[in-house]
């Protein structure tokens, strides 16, 4: 079996070479012309190329690569596609104003009418980056409804990669040599083909597998199962703890579709059920959703699963609210396998009639050694159990004495699982053996 270590440590060592191929191709091959570039023009022009690069591999971080997204998980892949675009941003953003800095007559490629075609291109690309990151950053700030909000994301990325790429071309002085010309253009051309296969052939294999909707059950918290089956195939085989892009009643090809983790056994991929909590304008027509509907699905994700621990003593698992879906979906499944290990389930919620899921896992403790710690920040007033929020000291109360000998999974919203897995750093709990899944994606 292959080290997963190993694998994730190589997948970054390839992401830097790509990244830094620019400046190695800069020092081995330096530019042809004879005229001399100061320090600072050189250093600019490295900047733009090396964030050109990584713009261009953004394409690759959110093609959902099932190789790559097996080694991180999608949400910490998302994070990193995030701050990398910021960086690449200020990269290229430098670019400019280091040459305007450094020669003030350069100011006049500013000039859109007046100014050569290579710079036009330049300053499209940098109004389609800083297009991208304002509406990324600040989409809910402006109201940016989510599926418009995406298809002009990959719109201006287009842009901002084809017209930063025809730019460099059109300088010519760093990419003078026909070789270098062909290896960036083929690196444009990659990045096409993903955007290609995300938009146009991942749909077309969906729309090969449809499921239809059994039923829509009801939960305590305001939260709805969707139960779904395969019509003409055998379904996905997932992980418990995995999720998968949900798209409802409408083609895959329209990109409206929304990330639900699968709160189902993993040992039936004939019956899926995604338990989905109404909080939003989507969310909230899951109840009205009629048996016999239509839906694709896109998966599965994630690294937030016990699967990949077989070998620990027992697990801790930690639950916010909604954040027990995956958490579930772990619990049915190691009852179905039989697992005998001890399991410690502490799970926060408003009120007692918000617990979600609060029938079906007092069931489990009768197949499973599950102990389940119910934290209200709202008791009724005969509640003796634990109230507030779940803290270091309510943690030492209930962890193993040996922390280190179990694995701990936490989803809950980014606050509290922020201070868990403090708190439990704090304990002895060694970070390999802390596990986390966030509720946004998007």
């Amino acid at each position: 079996m292959k080290n997963p270590v190993a694998i994730a440590v190589s997948w970054i060592g390839a992401y830097l070479v790509l990244i830094l191929l620019p400046l190695l191709i800069l020092l081995l091959y330096p530019p042809t012309s004879n005229e001399q570039r100061s320090f600072w023009l050189e250093f600019s022009v490295a900047l733009g190329f090396i964030g050109l690069a990584m713009m261009a591999m953004q394409f690759a971080l959110t093609a959902r690569i099932n190789r790559i997204e097996a080694s991180y998980g999608i949400d910490l892949i998302l994070q990193f596609h995030r701050y990398t675009s910021i960086v690449a941003f200020f990269f290229i953003l430098a670019h400019p104003l280091i040459l305007f800095i450094d020669n003030p007559q350069t100011l006049q490629l500013l000039n859109f009418i007046q100014a050569p075609w290579r710079a036009r291109m330049a300053v499209i690309a940098t109004l389609a980056l800083v297009a991208i990151i304002v509406t990324s950053i600040w989409r809910k700030e402006l109201k940016i409804p989510y599926e418009p909000w995406r298809t002009a994301h990959g719109i201006l990325a287009v842009i901002a990669v084809g017209f930063g790429l025809g730019h460099a071309l059109g300088v010519g002085n760093y990419l003078g040599l026909f070789w270098k010309g062909v290896l960036w253009t083929g690196i444009a051309l990659i990045a096409l083909w993903l955007l290609i296969y995300v938009r146009l052939v991942k749909p077309w294999l969906m729309l090969k597998k449809p499921y239809l909707v059994e039923t829509v059950i009801p939960h305590q918290g305001n939260v709805w199962n969707l139960v779904l089956r395969p019509r003409g195939h055998e379904g996905i085989r997932f992980q418990p703890g995995q999720f998968a892009w949900l798209t409802l009643e409408i083609s895959p090809f329209r990109m409206r579709e929304h990330p639900f983790s699968i709160a189902s056994s993993a040992e039936n991929s004939e019956r899926i059920e995604f338990g989905i909590k109404a909080v939003g304008d989507f969310t909230n027509t899951i109840k009205d959703v009629k048996p016999g509907t239509k839906a694709y699905l896109d998966g599965p994700y994630g690294v937030f699963t016990t699967d990949l621990y077989e070998n620990t003593a027992g697990f801790v698992f930690i639950a916010g609210g909604i954040g027990i879906t995956p958490i579930m979906s772990m619990l049915v499944t190691l009852a179905e396998r039989d697992d005998e290990r001890p399991l410690l389930l502490i799970y926060a919620s408003k009120t007692w009639e918000d617990i979600t899921y609060r029938e079906e896992l007092e069931a489990l403790k009768n197949t499973l050694d599950l102990t389940i710690i119910h934290v209200l920040r709202e008791p009724p007033e005969e509640w003796s159990g634990e109230t507030g929020y779940i803290d270091k000291e309510l943690l030492e109360r209930y962890i193993p004495k040996r922390p280190a000998t179990r694995n701990y999974f936490i989803c809950a919203v980014p606050k509290m699982m922020d201070q868990v897995e403090v708190a439990l750093h704090e304990l002895g709990v060694p970070v390999t053996n802390i596990h986390m899944e966030h509720y946004n994606l998007v």
